[in-house]
């Protein structure tokens, strides 16, 4: 028998990714809570996904809401952070273009290749319960970063104010294409092409992919299918 712990059994070998038992609590609640809900998937079901007792998980999460609310921060918190970073940078033609291009495509990645499709959860009614009010202002803020870089290209295009708001939405719908079995490898670089496109840039895509590329090299971890993203 292992351990997850001091004084913790772990009832197998843990099986599971992750560094540390919190991780494994993690993991196997993202895929409980996508595969057959919320409601229906109880502390024990997750503790014996891991391996470990009902007890030893309470050590980690005090509550089933906060386990939630943890795996629902993390679909936000990298995509804000990058988008916080790019939010930064000056607003000309391409840049702009560049910039919302960039957040649309390293947001789109995240939401697609994402171990779980834990974006399905957002419209949990229990998501709109206050200890998940983290989660929706971080939300919230990255949206309004999408509708900042909207305006800013619409200043310096004949891009619509409201382009920003389009992109997010498009973004999230990738969610519910994932969920139906319809996401390739391509759909985040698809969707940011497609804003582009929306705002009359089709002709400066080859440009705006280059410098897009270059803001996610330069602020952001590269996932795996941004790099091999369309080029022509």
């Amino acid at each position: 028998m292992t351990t997850a712990g001091p004084g913790r059994p772990r009832k197998q070998q843990a099986v599971r990714p992750g560094a540390t038992a919190r991780d494994e609590i993690l993991d196997a609640a993202a895929e409980l809570f996508t595969g057959q809900g919320f409601a229906n998937t109880s502390t024990r079901a997750i503790a014996d996904a891991v391996g470990i007792r009902q007890s030893s998980l309470y050590h980690h999460f005090s509550t089933k809401d906060e386990i939630l609310g943890e795996l629902l921060g993390g679909t936000v918190s990298t995509s804000l952070d990058f988008a916080r970073a790019i939010r930064q940078h000056s607003a000309d033609a391409v840049s702009a273009a560049a910039r919302l291009h960039a957040v649309v495509l390293f947001d789109g990645s995240q939401l697609c290749n994402s171990r779980w499709n834990l974006g399905v959860l957002y419209h949990l009614p229990e998501a709109r319960a206050e200890i998940f009010q983290p989660f929706m202002a971080a939300r919230k803020e990255l949206r309004a970063i999408y509708s900042e870089l909207g305006r800013e290209l619409a200043r310096v295009s004949d891009a619509d104010q409201g382009l920003g708001d389009t992109a997010f939405r498009l973004v999230e719908s990738l969610i519910n294409l994932r969920a139906d079995g319809l996401i390739s490898t391509d759909s985040a670089s698809t969707t940011a092409d497609t804003v582009m496109i929306l705002a009359g840039l089709k002709r400066e895509l080859p440009a705006v992919r280059t410098a897009s590329r270059d803001l996610i090299s330069r602020f952001g971890d590269v996932p795996e299918r941004v790099s091999s993203m369309k080029s022509a």
